[in-house]
């Protein structure tokens, strides 16, 4: 499949499947009632799920795409799951989405403040009641104390919405997508990762820390496409995707008071910076042996 058809293939999917849960956010609007906002909520879930489906439909049309996969046994969408996830390439809100389609419920992604208001896209997250995160820079708290912690008070807002329902709340918590040149720009001390960062997944927690069933620990990886996954995606030569799965309980020593007992916070980001160690070697394993192997 050409390039051009399979970006047009992806737009007719996307615009089909956005286009009804635009028009829910805007009923949404204008009918600020809880039981017409459950309501929404359901039906622009379901719209997301025919989103996956068609580009589920669209990956399967690639011959020479492999999946690699290990760890979705024992998954059920009655549960609720937080799921932590490195980032690489836009290649992987498709991934994820696919993937965990029929075996967790729909995603929910913390999105950058930025995209809401991007027009057509930002109504609809906000209609799938997707989390938008305002980060502040250091010298930006410096100068505006008064905004410190507002990005978290966010998330808890966000978060209180999944009480009712199960839900799968993705972050990428690195905050931004891999590349070698962010890793020497923030000094990162992985191989393959920025630092994660911790306050969303940490007020997630805290919230609905009891709800949460398990935490899923996703690693993703390109082994044969890793410079543009998601243009090799589009383009029909993408060839494997490699993903790993662990579960992760989540118990009594993540919850906590991130914003304002440092003790915990200390505690909470030793916890994720040790996950990312882990995360790192399993990337590195997985790029050795694919090249090992010779493909």
């Amino acid at each position: 499949m050409t390039l051009f058809l399979s970006i047009a293939l992806t737009i007719l999917v996307t615009v089909f499947c956005s286009i009804p849960i635009i028009f829910a956010g805007v009923v949404k609007l204008l009918l600020p009632f809880a039981p017409a906002w459950r309501a929404i909520s359901v039906f622009s879930n379901f719209m997301m799920y025919c989103w996956c489906e068609g580009l589920a439909i669209l990956l399967k049309l690639n011959p020479h795409l492999t999946w690699d996969v290990e760890g979705l046994e024992g998954l059920n969408k009655k549960n609720w799951y937080l799921l932590i996830c490195n980032h690489t390439s836009w290649a992987d809100i498709v991934v994820l989405c696919v993937l965990f389609r029929k075996h967790i419920p729909m995603n929910k992604y913390f999105l950058k403040q930025q995209l809401a208001y991007i027009p057509f896209m930002g109504l609809a997250c906000w209609a799938l009641d997707m989390p938008f995160m305002r980060r502040y820079s250091r010298g930006y708290l410096l100068r505006h104390p008064e905004r410190r912690g507002k990005d978290v008070e966010t998330t808890r807002r966000s978060c209180e919405k999944f009480r009712l329902h199960p839900t799968t709340i993705v972050n990428f918590v690195e905050g931004s997508r891999f590349t070698e040149e962010k890793k020497q720009q923030l000094h990162s001390p992985f191989r393959h990762l920025l630092m994660p960062k911790a306050a969303g997944i940490a007020m997630a927690i805290d919230v609905l820390g009891a709800q949460f069933d398990k935490m899923l620990n996703v690693t993703l990886c390109y082994p044969q496409n890793n410079a543009t996954p998601f243009h090799d995606m589009l383009s029909g030569k993408l060839t494997r995707i490699v993903v790993r799965i662990e579960l992760l309980p989540v118990t009594e020593e993540l919850h906590g008071d991130y914003v304002n007992d440092k003790n915990f916070k200390r505690q909470f980001q030793r916890w994720l910076n040790g996950v990312w160690y882990e995360k790192d070697a399993l990337l590195n394993d997985i790029k050795f042996s694919d090249k090992k192997a010779g493909h």
